[in-house]
C-alpha cells in the first residue's frame, strides 16, 4: 500500500509545469510526459525537522491560497501517509474521513465516524508533520448550527488550520439541508472559528448526491460566502466548464477533489480554469486498498508474489517515518501485563 501511495504522489507532483512553494522554497512540476511506473525510492528524511509553529503553518496556508496558480492539497489517513507526502514535497494536507473509515473496516457514509475519531486522527496527522493541515469535518457532527460550531472550536484546539462543513444530512430520503439552514451552519462554523486564519471551506453536495443542478450548487456557494467561508467546494462538477462557471461565480478560492473519476483534466486545466486548491479525497487510500487487493489476488489466484518488486523498500518506508520510544513498564503496569499475556499464544 505504501508502494502504490509513494508512485502516485510521484506521479502527482510530475503532471503539471504549475510552480508551488513549500516555507519558502520554490518546487517546481516536471512537464507532462510519460508517466514512470517503476518502483519508487523515498530520500530518507530528517529526523529533527526544524520547529514550525502553529502560527506559521496558518501563514502559510492562508499564502498558498492566495498565490497564483493552484496547490495540491492530497488527503492523508493516518500519520505514516502524512509523513511520506511531506517528503514528497506538497505544501498543505488534508485529511479524509473516507480513508480513515476503510482503515477501520467502516463506510464512509454520514454517522460512520464519531467527532472524536475524526479529530484523533487528525491530531496524529497534524502531530506527525510540518505542514498546514486542513480536516475532513464532515456534516459537522449534527445538524444545528450549534453542532457546526463546537466541531469547528474543537478542530481549532489541536492545531488545524481549517476544515470542511457539507451540506448533506446524512438522510437517503432528503440528503441536502434547506439552503437557510445550511448557510446558517457556514455562518456558525465561521463564527466559532479560532482565528481569522482558520479557514472554513463549505461544500455543496449537490453533485454527490445524484442532485446535477449546476444553479442551485452555484447559488448555494454564492450564499455560502456571503457567509463568510473562505474557500468553496463542489465535489463531482461533472466537468471543466463546470469548474470555470464555478470559479467565475464567487471571489473565494475554489476547492476541486480530483480521482472520483477518471476524468481528462489536468492541474494545469484545473488552474487555468481558476481552481486555487486541489484535493485528492479518499482516491489515494482507494489506490492503495486497490494495489493491496491486486498483490493478494496474486498471491492467492497464483501463488506468486511478483508485487513485491514494485513495493517500496522496507528501509525507504522507514526512512520517512519517526523514531518511536517504546515506554517502560512501571511495576505495577508490568505485573498487569504479565497477568493479561500468561496465556497468551505466542504469533
Amino acid at each position: 500500500m505504501l508502494g502504490i501511495l509513494a508512485r502516485s504522489m510521484f506521479v502527482a507532483t510530475r503532471t503539471s509545469p504549475l510552480e508551488t512553494r513549500q516555507h519558502g522554497r520554490e518546487c517546481h512540476l516536471a512537464p507532462q510526459g510519460e508517466i514512470n511506473k517503476e518502483p519508487v525510492t523515498l530520500k530518507e528524511r530528517r529526523q529533527h525537522m526544524p520547529p514550525t509553529s502553529h502560527q506559521q503553518k496558518l501563514d502559510v496556508f492562508t499564502q498558498l491560497h492566495h498565490a497564483p496558480g493552484a496547490f495540491l492539497m492530497p488527503n492523508a489517513w493516518d500519520a505514516g501517509t502524512a509523513r511520506i507526502l511531506e517528503g514528497l514535497g506538497f505544501p498543505a494536507l488534508a485529511t479524509t474521513s473516507a480513508g480513515l473509515a476503510f482503515s477501520m473496516g467502516l463506510r464512509d457514509s454520514s454517522g460512520s465516524l464519531s467527532r472524536r475519531q475524526v479529530l484523533d486522527n487528525a491530531r496524529s496527522i497534524v502531530d506527525a508533520t510540518s505542514l498546514p493541515v486542513s480536516a475532513d469535518l464532515e456534516d459537522g457532527f449534527g445538524a444545528s448550527p450549534d453542532d457546526v460550531a463546537q466541531t469547528v472550536r474543537e478542530a481549532g484546539e489541536i492545531g488545524l488550520c481549517g476544515g470542511t462543513i457539507e451540506d448533506s444530512t446524512g438522510d437517503p430520503s432528503n440528503p441536502i439541508f434547506d439552503l437557510e439552514l445550511a448557510v446558517d451552519r457556514i455562518r456558525a462554523a465561521v463564527e466559532a472559528k479560532p482565528s481569522k486564519q482558520f479557514l472554513i471551506t463549505a461544500r455543496a453536495e449537490n453533485y454527490v448526491y445524484s442532485r446535477p443542478d449546476l444553479g442551485d450548487t452555484i447559488r448555494r456557494l454564492k450564499a455560502f460566502e456571503q457567509a463568510g467561508a473562505d474557500v468553496v467546494y463542489a465535489p463531482g462538477l461533472p466537468d471543466i466548464q463546470c469548474v470555470q462557471q464555478v470559479c467565475a461565480a464567487v471571489t473565494v478560492p475554489v476547492n476541486v477533489v480530483v480521482g472520483l473519476s477518471a476524468a481528462t483534466y489536468s492541474v494545469n486545466d484545473l488552474s487555468k480554469a481558476g481552481v486555487r486548491r486541489i484535493s485528492t479525497g479518499g482516491s489515494l487510500a482507494r489506490a492503495a486498498l486497490g494495489e493491496m487487493i491486486r498483490a493478494a489476488t496474486e498471491l492467492k489466484e497464483h501463488g506468486t508474489y511478483d508485487y513485491a518488486e514494485k513495493a517500496i523498500s522496507d528501509a525507504s518506508a522507514a526512512g520517512q517515518m519517526r523514531t518511536g520510544v517504546r515506554r517502560a513498564l512501571t511495576p505495577n503496569r508490568q505485573m498487569k501485563a504479565s497477568k493479561s499475556g500468561a496465556n497468551a499464544p505466542s504469533d
